[in-house]
């Protein structure tokens, strides 16, 4: 017989994600991702997906809404599908926002990266012309 764990002292009706600073996390990172959510949607308005990801985690972190793993999955690489599609660098950083705050429902220490990804995007919107630095490399590489 094995020994018990502290994990094993945890009834079986509540789970990992149900420990409140989990969802304070989650709150917190929805909410700093929605507040740079107008520079992607500014870009790109018919695209959703960062939105919806928000949106999500928001809705679990306030106690209305149940997620399951394969809907975050979605949800976050849309998020980041949606990013890798967008023109400018701020547009890419806030749609990569909504894709980290939506994963933590999955490992809270993705909330970490969202104000990383929010700052970095409002720096991108203040700093930079239309295009994307990567745009730029191509055309100083003389590849258009």
């Amino acid at each position: 017989m094995r020994d018990r764990t502290a994990v094993d002292a945890i009834p079986s009706h509540i789970s990992a994600r149900n420990i409140r600073y989990h969802r304070r996390f989650a709150l917190l990172a929805a909410m700093e991702a929605k507040r740079v959510l107008p520079l992607f949607e500014k870009e790109c308005p018919k695209d959703n997906r960062p939105r919806q990801a928000i949106e999500a985690i928001q809705a679990w972190a306030q106690g209305k809404r149940d997620l399951g793993m394969a809907e975050v999955r979605k949800l976050s690489l849309g998020s980041h599908a949606a990013a890798r599609k967008a023109r400018t660098d701020a547009a890419k950083f806030a749609a990569r926002a909504a894709g980290h705050a939506v994963a933590t429902w999955h490992v809270p220490t993705h909330a970490m990266g969202v104000p990383i990804y929010a700052c970095k995007a409002i720096l991108a919107s203040r700093n930079a012309p239309a295009q994307s630095r990567d745009a730029r490399r191509i055309k100083i590489a003389g590849v258009e």
